[in-house]
């Protein structure tokens, strides 16, 4: 009973953490969205269930529904070499994947090769320990001074060694990528980089649930790393791709969850995402500090950047601008100081920040270089007397 009880405080906590950031709360379900009444219904029961009472009912409904061959259930294999054995000459509408991600070797590309058996519309149903859960259920198995010490060990062989050049193979070699700890946002993601979009996601049985849709195949990149300098993919001058360096103030894989912060979060002043959770702690402070902008005086050096201009944009936030403010913004090389700051009232809207850069980019295109020589002093003085900060 105590087990419960403390598996449901996890959740409640975990949920409570990520709400506080802006996150959505993960109680409200979006199966409405799936239109397949008896993939809806498997989903939905499965919802209601614990994980080991759903786990057989999902065996049993194979064996009798209709579709049984369209479901795949449940999948244990921890490679992606097995888990390619497993599925081979299989093409399941709806797969599911009892063991945990965190335990998985290779998770990226288990999930590609999930992505690639599974059809366009169908469906992955996964889950898995979440760093804030692992560190709650230290917490409460070990007195206060041992669980600190189990905690902090847990996070520089879990989250720091496989990050750092100088530690990652021998960690690879020792853990062969299994166990890892993963923040909930890295988790999703990983899915949208593999090609899915989540349809719900849900904190129960003291772990992290997620029901995803595949949308497309997956992407073809560079996996990112947790090096402390990131590259950037973004729209250069005549919208052509160019690859921005800051240092990170994100989760890793951040950026492949854009769309689904988009559409689950509104924007705030300046056109940003509101308590846009993907920030880490050390994050918020080097964007206040503005620290993590300075990797991109290499951009500047490279000429791919100017020093005053527009904000380099990811290709999702890029379309999201009119066609006419497009087809304006890559006339001129984006740049580090953005017109937004040399407002003396911060725009509210992504209408008013598109209006800012327009006034910028008609009067650059007349006047280059005193143009650029009054916004740069007017946005100094704005960081420096106004106090504007970047979030």
């Amino acid at each position: 009973m105590k087990k419960g009880l403390f598996q449901l405080q996890y959740e409640l906590d975990e949920v409570r953490t990520y709400t506080e950031n802006g996150a959505d709360a993960g109680a409200k379900l979006y199966l409405d969205d799936i239109g397949d009444e008896e993939v809806r219904r498997e989903f939905e029961s499965v919802m209601q269930m614990s994980y080991k009472e759903a786990l057989r009912w999902l065996g049993s409904e194979r064996a009798t529904s209709d579709k049984a061959k369209s479901f795949a259930v449940p999948f244990t294999t921890h490679t992606p070499e097995a888990l390619e054995y497993r599925l081979s000459g299989v093409t399941p509408q709806v797969l599911f994947v009892s063991r945990p991600l965190h335990t998985i070797e290779r998770l990226d590309e288990y999930l590609y090769t999930i992505s690639n058996h599974l059809p366009i519309g169908g469906y992955l149903w996964c889950h898995s320990m979440t760093a804030v859960l692992k560190r709650k259920l230290l917490l409460q198995r070990y007195p206060w001074g041992v669980a600190h010490v189990l905690i902090a060990g847990d996070y520089l062989w879990h989250r720091v060694c496989p990050k750092l050049a100088l530690t990652r193979k021998f960690y690879f070699a020792v853990s062969r990528g299994s166990k890892r700890t993963y923040n909930r946002v890295e988790i999703l993601g990983r899915l949208y980089r593999a090609g899915y979009e989540v349809v719900d996601e849900q904190f129960r049985d003291g772990e992290f649930f997620v029901i995803a849709r595949k949308e497309h195949k997956p992407v073809d990149d560079t996996p990112p790393t947790g090096s402390p300098i990131i590259h950037l993919r973004r729209v250069g001058l005549g919208g052509k791709e160019i690859v921005v360096h800051k240092f990170r103030t994100m989760y890793s894989y951040s950026e492949y969850i854009q769309p689904y912060i988009y559409r689950y979060q509104s924007l705030e002043r300046g056109g940003k995402f509101k308590n846009d959770y993907r920030v880490n702690i050390w994050g918020r402070i080097l964007r206040r500090t503005w620290l993590d902008e300075l990797p991109m005086l290499w951009n500047v050096l490279r000429g791919d950047l100017k020093l005053v201009g527009v904000r380099p944009l990811s290709r999702h936030y890029y379309n999201l601008y009119s066609d006419e403010m497009q087809q304006l913004r890559i006339k001129v090389k984006p740049g580090m100081l953005p017109p937004f700051y040399y407002e003396r009232h911060t725009p509210e809207t992504l209408e008013e920040v598109q209006q800012s850069e327009r006034r910028y980019l008609e009067a650059y295109l007349k006047h280059p270089f005193a143009t650029d020589w009054k916004y740069f002093w007017g946005i100094v003085g704005n960081i420096l007397f106004r106090r504007k900060r970047s979030k």
